[in-house]
């Protein structure tokens, strides 16, 4: 989130302040009058007369604010004085919902820390709803404005709870390299079970649906149902073993006294600057655990040609696969 706030396109981020701090100036004034907008109630004191533009200026860009008004002028947003406290306080709770997804209690001490107090959990909830959406448009968004000439897929596992049980939860994420910054990207993630084919096959067809394309080589762990999802989805796209992935497997066949030096001497193999001494330097590598760790020796023979998929690619490009 640091990096999307220094980059030029925040969009994504200054959509959500501006969601945010209109679901906040809806909840105050509806507390000031005693109702929402369209209700009647016979708590309401006063009557609302439309609404008007302010900008707020913050470090994500300008927002131009609908600010409510009132028959009699006397409604003015909190989270516009003092602007420096509640501005931070606003970007700071966007990041985090969209690292961490959005809670009811986050939202509502945000709310309190601005003046607001009494807000009701309700309103607490349709602020939520509001940035939820915020965050799905960003999960959703095209990817045909540039290539993304190698993309990686992954899993992670957390403890979430799903039907009041908290239990293992699996959360994949599709990276993908932006050929016109240079950098890595976020193009997807989902929540579901990893060692399912069909899950990563639906994963993936989302993927090109928002127009991804121009995918040189995809890097992924050997797990069988997804090396056959990729196949079917991005036809004619070269495939890589993730090495990280493989050197975990190799280090399962090494009893855990040799482990690091086995890591190490497994390494040496991709700081090779030339194709062909990389092949030259897995083989050595590969004879030189045969009498040691056969399983491992077979391992490296089998794994070869998956692992070292990038050497077919420029040198340039090797340090960004």
């Amino acid at each position: 989130m640091r990096k999307a706030q220094a980059s030029v396109d925040v969009d994504f981020l200054r959509a959500g302040v501006e969601a945010l701090a209109q679901a906040l100036m809806e909840a105050e004034i509806a507390r000031r009058l005693g109702a929402a907008r369209y209700e009647r109630t016979r708590e309401r004191s006063g009557e609302r007369n439309g609404s008007r533009e302010r900008r707020w200026d913050t470090r994500v860009g300008s927002i131009t604010l609908k600010v409510p008004r009132v028959r009699d002028g006397s409604y003015f947003p909190s989270l516009l004085e003092p602007r420096g406290r509640a501005e931070r306080a606003l970007v700071a709770a966007v990041q985090e919902a969209y690292v961490q997804r959005v809670s009811t209690r986050r939202v509502e001490k945000l709310a309190q820390t601005l003046g607001l107090s009494g807000i009701s959990k309700s309103q607490v909830s349709v602020i939520c709803r509001e940035l939820d959406a915020e965050v799905e448009r960003f999960r959703t968004r095209p990817l045909h404005e540039v290539p993304y000439l190698y993309v990686w897929l992954d899993a992670t596992y957390v403890k979430a709870r799903s039907n009041n049980r908290v239990r293992g939860q699996a959360v994949v994420i599709a990276m993908g390299f932006n050929a016109a910054t240079g950098q890595r990207e976020v193009l997807g993630l989902d929540v579901g079970p990893s060692e399912d084919g069909a899950f990563w096959l639906a994963f993936l067809r989302g993927r090109p649906a928002r127009g991804l394309g121009g995918v040189h080589l995809v890097v992924s762990d050997a797990h069988e149902g997804l090396k056959t999802a990729i196949g079917a989805v991005l036809v004619g796209v070269s495939w890589q073993r993730c090495r990280v992935h493989f050197v975990r497997n190799a280090l399962a066949h090494v009893p855990k006294s040799a482990a690091q030096l086995v890591a190490a001497t497994i390494r040496t193999i991709f700081a090779q600057p030339e194709p062909a001494m990389a092949r030259q330097t897995w083989r050595q590598v590969a004879d030189g655990f045969g009498s040691r760790y056969p399983k491992l020796a077979a391992l490296l023979d089998s794994a070869e040609v998956d692992v070292l998929a990038y050497l077919a690619f420029p040198l340039e490009h090797w340090h960004q696969i």
